[in-house]
């Protein structure tokens, strides 16, 4: 007898079909067969050891973060309910260009304090690994939920080149294209980048393309923090398409807004620039959050100049009065490259988590709020954060456009990614809330989307850009990583007031046909894996 029959369930299969009613039935962690209620007729249903009513939910594969910043939050935190309550079944991470692997002693603790404000530092961690089939032996012991990995290209960059603004030789380049191909034969599924970061945004794109190159040949992809989001974003968005041409690479865009007021209602010129290289052959998939506001850390604000040679220079940098002033005009004058070419508007920079428990007295308040009481410009306090939380300080910016949100969910290269910093006492709420809330806020409420046309977005076409075989769908055959919810009821529980709520309407969550949310509530099960790159 089979393990499990999720009975009389609507199932949106993830294909953009229609939804049907059918009984499906699990046995070792795979979807075994799908009997449609109209062939169910007169004859004997399936029966199974367990069996879930599922009568007024729908059934759907799991959902895949394409844009996931769990990397060390699946080895600290087994519960991870963050996401598996969302529904999600699989992440992608090793996003923006920066992460843990492949590494060296002094590169891992290089990038363990420059992104400090993403994932913690890391204490508790037992860094036992150092490249990137190592890490991914690592989440095979047991996580929440499965995981896929991004090369870094900022960790590959400051493990041969180092921090600061130079081209690489054509001796490390070559060493480069090496650790590229490497993570990719231990089962990396592509290459990110963090073009607004140090020390990736400190490669040109002839650097970029040979490592697209690499990559393209392995059947990867290259996913793209790309180097502007406010002036110049279009420039931006064109530069990598033409890029990823040049290499023969498909391109996945991260987080693909259109921020700032220089970029409101402008989502239609990107879309249309991506349909000219769509119709021209062109193999583009992006991912979006379904939220205006923005998350990163507070120094990632800092201009590119005063980001060279890594976090101790830029503590130094910030402590001396003559280079703290340059980089104040850069922000406020001039437009810094990290805060996207847009002078700073600190009414906007809410502060969204700290390291140090002695700066909790600011978080929940923008950086211009936050220095009225204590007399001082914004920029004083910005800079009192930077030091004394060590560049661990992260924000939500708030800059974001809804035309252009609900424009860009519409395409139909378009993904969902939360990207989630799981950190900080009051995280961005897509970190607890992007799922429930495409499928409550923008089907439900706005109908924006279709629930056919959302799941879709959320499953299918993700695990197609993955290149899984048997992911993504309803299909006999495919892995049971699958999700219950009540279409009538789903939606985020987490809020900016209350970001780490769960969301509610989702009942049931499986992982390998093993049930991590059952009846609403996390299970102890930990069936995640890695999911390594597909050969070609």
């Amino acid at each position: 007898m089979e393990d499990l029959v999720i009975r009389d369930a609507d199932v949106v299969d993830g294909s953009g079909a229609d939804a049907y009613r059918a009984d499906v039935v699990i046995d070792a962690g795979r979807i075994v067969s799908i009997v449609k209620e109209a062939a169910a007729a007169g004859c004997q249903r399936p029966r199974a050891m367990r069996e879930i009513d599922a009568e007024g939910l729908v059934l759907s594969p799991g959902f895949i973060d394409m844009h996931a910043h769990s990397d060390l939050a699946l080895l600290r935190d087994p519960d991870h309910s963050a996401k598996a309550a969302q529904g999600v079944t699989l992440e992608v991470l090793g996003q923006d260009g920066l992460s843990y692997a492949p590494v060296d002693d002094r590169t891992l603790q290089e990038v363990r304090r420059a992104i400090t404000g993403w994932n913690g530092y890391g204490e508790d961690i037992d860094f036992d690994w150092r490249s990137v089939g190592e890490y991914l032996d690592r989440l095979d012991q047991g996580i929440a939920v499965n995981a896929a990995y991004l090369i870094p290209q900022g960790t590959v960059r400051a493990l041969v080149v180092g921090w600061e603004d130079r081209e690489a030789t054509p001796e490390e380049l070559d060493r480069m294209r090496r650790l590229v191909a490497e993570g990719l034969e231990q089962g990396a599924v592509g290459l990110s980048s963090g073009l607004t970061y140090t020390p990736g945004m400190y490669a040109g794109d002839a650097e970029l393309t040979e490592l697209c190159r690499v990559v393209a040949s392995y059947g990867g992809y290259y996913c793209p923090h790309h180097r502007s989001y406010g002036a110049g974003a279009l420039e931006a968005y064109a530069e990598m398409v033409e890029l990823t041409r040049e290499a023969g690479c498909p391109l996945h865009l991260a987080h693909a807004t259109m921020n700032f007021g220089v970029n409101k209602g402008r989502a239609p010129e990107l879309l249309a620039l991506l349909d000219r290289a769509l119709e021209a052959g062109a193999d583009i998939t992006l991912d979006t959050y379904p939220y205006t506001p923005g998350c990163t850390t507070l120094a990632a604000l800092l201009p590119s100049w005063a980001s060279e040679g890594g976090p101790e220079e830029i503590l130094a940098r910030l402590t001396d009065p003559a280079t703290a002033e340059r980089i104040r005009y850069d922000l406020e004058v001039t437009g810094s490259d990290g805060c996207h070419g847009v002078p700073v508007e600190w009414e906007t920079i809410e502060v969204s988590g700290v390291t140090d428990p002695g700066l909790a007295q600011f978080v929940g308040r923008t950086v211009r709020e936050a220095a009225e009481p204590r007399g001082e410009t914004p920029w004083a306090t910005a800079r009192r954060l930077l030091v004394q939380d060590r560049l661990g300080t992260t924000i939500l910016q708030h800059v974001g456009h809804e035309e252009n949100v609900r424009a860009i969910m519409r395409h139909r290269a378009h993904t969902g990614g939360s990207d989630g910093i799981l950190r900080g006492s009051k995280p961005h709420p897509r970190a607890y809330g992007t799922f429930p809330r495409y499928l409550g806020h923008y089907v439900r409420e706005l109908g924006v989307l279709t629930l056919e046309e959302c799941v879709a977005h959320l499953t299918s076409r993700p695990a197609a850009r993955l290149r899984l075989p048997d992911r993504g769908l309803v299909r006999e055959g495919y892995r049971a990583d699958l999700v219950l919810f009540d279409p009538e009821t789903v939606a985020p529980g987490a809020g900016f007031a209350e970001p780490r709520r769960l969301p509610a309407g989702i009942p049931y969550v499986l992982v390998d046909g093993r049930f991590v949310i059952e009846d609403g509530r996390r299970t102890d099960v930990l069936a995640g894996r890695s999911v390594r790159r597909t050969p070609l």
